[in-house]
C-alpha cells in the first residue's frame, strides 16, 4: 500500500510541475487573464467537473463531498505591465499591473498584446542602460523605464500602425525551468505554482486517489494582484484557505523545501483555531513546515472577509524566494503543501 501511495504522489507531483510549465507560458497580468482561465475551465471538464466562470472572471469548481462547506483559493493572475502612451521615439512608456518591481525586470523580454490581437515582442530597459554611454547608472523606478519594440519602429506613428495603444498589455518572460535538483525556477510562482496544486488535487479527487470528507470547492481569482480576487464566494462558505506562496527570508522561518503557515499579515492574525489545525497535521505527517509573520502580504481570504463574509480563514503555501522578482521554490516545498491540502480535505 504505502509504495502505491509514494507512486501516486510522485504522478502527482509530476503533473503540477507540468501544469506549472503550462500556466506560466500563458501570459495573464491582472485584468488579462482569458486566456488563463479558459485553460482552467478546459482542464477541469477533461477531469469529469462542471467549473463555472463568474462574470468577473473567476473560475470555481466544485470537486464533492458534504457539509462544512471549504473553499480552497489561489490566483492565476500576475504582475504586468499597461501601455501607459507611446513616445515620440517609438518607445512604450508602461504603467504597472500590481506590486511590479521594475528593478527586477529592467533587461527582461516581454510581449505586448493589442485589443486587436497583434502580438509584438520587446524589452524591457531603463533609458539609459548603456554602461558606456551612461555617466551614472539610471534608476530603474517606473518613470525610467521604456518598451522597446523588436520592430522597426522611430517615431509614436509608426507604433501607432502596428495597432499598439495606450491600455495594451505587457507581459514578462517567465522563463520557467526546473532543475534536476528540484528548484523550481520562474517567474509568477505567486501564484501559478499553487494553482497548480490545486489542480494536482482536483486530478486526484478525480482518479479517485482522495476521498473529501467535506464540500470542497476551488475558486481560482484573477484580481488578486490588485486586491479585489476574493471578494466574491458561495453563500454557504464556512471555511477558506488561500493557497498562495510562503514568503521566505529575513526573520522567516520557512525555506523553499517547506510549506508555510501564516499566522499574521498586513491584514491581521488568521484564524487561531484553524493556523493551529494545519500545523498539527503537519506536525503528525512530519511535513516540514513553519509558521510565519508576513508583514507585507496580503492574501485573497482576506478580500474575502472584506467584503462580509463569515467565515474561517487561513493561508498556507510553498516556501518561494525573491517574491516578485525572478522567484525560486523546490519540488519539496510543492511535496509539502499539497500533502498538507491532501490531509485536511479527507480528515
Amino acid at each position: 500500500m504505502g509504495s502505491n501511495i509514494d507512486a501516486s504522489l510522485e504522478e502527482t507531483l509530476s503533473y503540477i510541475a507540468g501544469q506549472l510549465k503550462t500556466l506560466t507560458s500563458i501570459a495573464s497580468p491582472t485584468g488579462y487573464t482569458r486566456a488563463a482561465t479558459d485553460y482552467l475551465m478546459e482542464t477541469l471538464r477533461d477531469m469529469g467537473f462542471g467549473p463555472e466562470r463568474s462574470n468577473k472572471g473567476n473560475v470555481l469548481v466544485e470537486l464533492g463531498g458534504e457539509g462544512e462547506p471549504l473553499v480552497l483559493a489561489s490566483h492565476v493572475d500576475t504582475l504586468g505591465a499597461m501601455v501607459r502612451s507611446i513616445k515620440d521615439n517609438g518607445r512604450l512608456r508602461p504603467t504597472t499591473l500590481g506590486g511590479h518591481q521594475w528593478s527586477t525586470a529592467d533587461g527582461e523580454n516581454c510581449t505586448v498584446y493589442t485589443r486587436d490581437g497583434n502580438v509584438y515582442t520587446g524589452v524591457v530597459l531603463n533609458t539609459e542602460p548603456s554602461a558606456h554611454v551612461a555617466d551614472e547608472p539610471v534608476k530603474a523606478i517606473e518613470k525610467n523605464m521604456e518598451i522597446l519594440l523588436d520592430e522597426n519602429v522611430d517615431s509614436k506613428d509608426d507604433v501607432l500602425e502596428l495597432g499598439i495603444q495606450t491600455g495594451d498589455i505587457i507581459a514578462m518572460d517567465p522563463r520557467t525551468t526546473v532543475t534536476e535538483s528540484g528548484y523550481i525556477k520562474s517567474r509568477f510562482l505567486d501564484d501559478k505554482l499553487s494553482a497548480s496544486i490545486l489542480l494536482g488535487l482536483a486530478r486526484a479527487v478525480a482518479d479517485g486517489e482522495v476521498s473529501l470528507s467535506r464540500k470542497v470547492s476551488l475558486l481560482f481569482t484573477v484580481y488578486e494582484e490588485v486586491g479585489h480576487g476574493g471578494a466574491f464566494v458561495p453563500a454557504d462558505t464556512r471555511e477558506m484557505i488561500s493557497v498562495d506562496m510562503g514568503c521566505v527570508g529575513d526573520d522567516l522561518g520557512c525555506t523553499e523545501r517547506m510549506v508555510s503557515i501564516c499566522a499574521k499579515d498586513s491584514g491581521g492574525p488568521y484564524n487561531y483555531d484553524l493556523v493551529t489545525t494545519l500545523s498539527n497535521i503537519a506536525r503528525e505527517l512530519e511535513l516540514d513546515y513553519a509558521i510565519d509573520v508576513y508583514p507585507h502580504y496580503g492574501s485573497d481570504v482576506e478580500a474575502t472577509l472584506s467584503a462580509g463574509y463569515d467565515i474561517r480563514h487561513g493561508l498556507i503555501g510553498p516556501g518561494v524566494y525573491a517574491s516578485h522578482n525572478y522567484e525560486r521554490s523546490h519540488i519539496d516545498g510543492v511535496r509539502n503543501t499539497y500533502e498538507l491540502v491532501r490531509a485536511y480535505v479527507q480528515r
